[in-house]
């Protein structure tokens, strides 16, 4: 019987909430593998699907952590039952806090996804435990809620919610931190003007266009970024079923545009650089590529709205105040069904450029998103089933900055 207090649990920090939450669904979702081994509980951590954020953890952050688990009475340490002599881990959070499969399972889901509503604790609960209705999983959650010492509570709903959300009391949300840190000011990156950022925005992607290509249009190729590339084939096959056009808005030299027509989706590409459209159109001549501002972005001409629009890395000039703006403009062409998919940088400073590429660009300025100021401006525009993903920085790839990935529907 363990002497652990249910309080030792109530102060997770983010590393210990992954690996006592990966390790609550292996138990129940592979139970033949578990316990599991340093690795695969590595491997769990850090799973590019069903986390949030994604995470990069080394071994020797999990084997750290799993041992100061130990010491706090909420993980067991044990030796192979046969074959080599391997060590394996054992969760017992589940035993310190009495919890039943129910409740276990919400526990686990809010443990690696963080806040989320009660329907979508049903829906990614279903191999962990089946719930009757919506309304099962809240009993659950009031119950849980209830006692003595909470463990969950409901949060404030926010603008653009159709349902309130509900976090786990464990310890803080990943995240958090950087979440309460200053927030840049509204214009941040456009202190001149909109039209003074933009003039210089164009005339760089215009005059860079070339070196641009040549630097990152072969960035998908092979089998590197394993997230970014499952992400855009999930949102070409989404965009293929729907029968739907799929719009790339900020295209670039047309790489993303071409790999997500190439996973089977009726893809086009649009740019406010007419130099980076007219390379694109040289460079994939089957695909069309306009000139636009993504503002602006229209329906297209002869479907209903887009079966999906992707934003690849072409937001991080605005200022932190234009982009609920920008993800509605995104946002709006969108058909019943269609997705939505951003990624841009994260951060708390600006970052202000004055040579790329080996071009002299001063003035422009890279405006990191704060990953929840972006969730929330998606909401705000009416999008649901809303995904995000943080990358950390891949400094061999010559980055300085995380990775922020939002997926949503329009309903």
């Amino acid at each position: 019987m363990s002497t652990t207090h249910p309080a030792d649990a109530a102060d997770l920090d983010e590393v210990s909430q992954r690996v006592l939450g990966a390790l609550m669904e292996k138990q129940v979702t592979v139970p033949g593998s578990y316990p599991m081994t340093l690795n695969a509980l590595r491997t769990a951590c850090n799973q590019s699907s069903s986390r949030e954020p994604v995470m990069d953890l080394d071994e020797q952050t999990v084997e750290a952590t799993v041992r100061a688990l130990k010491e706090q009475g909420l993980l067991r340490i044990v030796w192979a039952d046969s074959g080599r002599r391997t060590l394996k881990y054992h969760q017992a959070l589940d035993e310190v806090l009495g919890l039943a499969e129910d409740e276990k399972a919400l526990l686990t889901v809010l443990l690696l996804r963080g806040p989320q509503s009660p329907g979508e604790l049903r829906s990614r609960t279903e191999r962990l435990h089946a719930f009757a209705d919506r309304e099962d999983v809240e009993r659950t959650l009031e119950e849980l809620a209830a006692r003595e010492q909470p463990l969950v509570r409901r949060l404030d709903r926010r603008s653009g919610d159709r349902d309130h959300r509900w976090a786990h009391l464990l310890g803080p949300e990943p995240g958090a931190a950087a979440a309460a840190a200053p927030a840049l000011p509204d214009d941040a990156g456009a202190e001149d003007g909109p039209e003074a950022r933009d003039a210089v925005v164009l005339g760089m992607y215009d005059g860079l266009a070339d070196a641009y290509a040549e630097r990152y249009a072969t960035e998908l190729d092979g089998w590197g970024l394993p997230l970014e590339r499952w992400l855009l084939w999930r949102v070409a096959e989404h965009a293929a079923e729907t029968g739907l056009p799929l719009v790339e808005a900020g295209a670039g030299p047309g790489h993303v545009t071409a790999y997500l027509a190439a996973q089977g989706a009726d893809a086009r590409g649009l740019d406010v650089s007419p130099a980076m459209a007219a390379l694109a159109r040289a460079r994939h001549p089957e695909l069309r590529f306009d000139v636009g501002d993504l503002r602006r972005l229209m329906r297209p001409e002869a479907a209903e709205g887009w079966g999906a629009v992707v934003s690849w890395f072409s937001t991080h000039h605005f200022s932190p105040g234009e982009l609920p703006d920008v993800v509605a403009a995104l946002a709006r062409p969108l058909a019943p069904g269609g997705q939505l998919l951003l990624a841009t940088f994260t951060g708390t400073e600006v970052h202000r450029v004055g040579e790329w590429l080996g071009y002299d660009v001063t003035g422009l300025a890279v405006v990191p998103t704060d990953p929840t100021r972006l969730v929330e401006a998606v909401r705000a525009a009416g999008l649901e089933d809303v995904e995000w993903y943080v990358r950390g920085a891949r400094p061999e790839d010559g980055e300085d900055s995380d990775r922020v990935f939002v997926l949503a529907r329009r309903p």
